[in-house]
């Protein structure tokens, strides 16, 4: 019985940790980095779906206020790797409304107990700025371990 519940317990005390791992895959194309990472943090794939990321890609000439347009080959180079490595849990594999990962419901979820104003900090800015408040986001681990709120 002992046993018993030293795993569960183990279980429960482990699965938030990794659920709060979403690495880079190895195979990031430099065009990601190079394009994409140059206006915002390099998202993990993982956090939107195949059809989010594909229409995140076919509206990159409008992109969320900015013309990020690629040239054809960056363009399908990155549209095939963020496709292949799209979500495929439930937890992420929702259609993200806007294509905003801070729309989908468990962005939501996660961050129901964040206070607007914190949003609107010089330091965040916005809740799109995974790096502002998860020190380890650029790693790919969003764990609640790694927070750091900054101050007004």
């Amino acid at each position: 019985m002992k046993k018993l519940f030293t795993l569960i317990f183990a279980f429960f005390v482990m699965t938030p940790t990794m659920a709060a791992k979403m690495p880079m895959p190895a195979d990031a194309p430099k065009s990601y980095e190079s394009e994409c990472a140059s206006c915002h943090m390099a998202y993990p794939p993982g956090l939107l779906n195949e059809k989010s990321w594909q229409n995140v890609m076919n509206g990159l000439n409008k992109h969320f206020g900015t013309d990020a347009s690629l040239d054809a080959k960056d363009q399908k180079e990155i549209s095939a790797w963020l496709q292949k490595n799209a979500a495929t849990k439930k937890k992420y594999d929702v259609l993200a409304p806007d294509n905003r990962i801070t729309k989908t419901p468990w962005f939501i979820r996660e961050h129901d107990e964040i206070k607007v104003d914190v949003w609107k900090r010089a330091g965040v800015k916005s809740p799109a700025n995974c790096g502002a408040c998860h020190t380890t986001a650029a790693e790919g681990v969003f764990s609640e371990k790694s927070i750091s709120i900054p101050a007004k």
